[in-house]
């Protein structure tokens, strides 16, 4: 990975900081998720959760109207 530095006054990056604590992220990690995406590196993993998700719905496996107990899942 590359280091990137750059330059925002001191209240917008305690506001940023705050508003990413709240959501349990980092600033750091918000930023790299922006320039993934801004950059399109981030559609491919968008595109793969696409095609999975039309590849179920597609799909004809099932559970074939099969109902499990939690005491026949997890036998002792």
């Amino acid at each position: 990975m590359t280091n990137l530095t750059i330059t925002i006054d001191a209240e917008t990056l305690q506001q940023a900081r705050v508003r990413a604590m709240a959501e349990g992220r980092s600033v750091n990690a918000l930023l790299r998720e922006y320039l993934e995406a801004y950059s399109g590196r981030g559609n491919t993993q968008r595109e793969a959760m696409a095609d999975l998700l039309a590849l179920a719905r597609a799909s004809d496996a099932g559970s074939g109207g099969q109902c499990w107990q939690r005491d026949e899942l997890h036998e002792r």
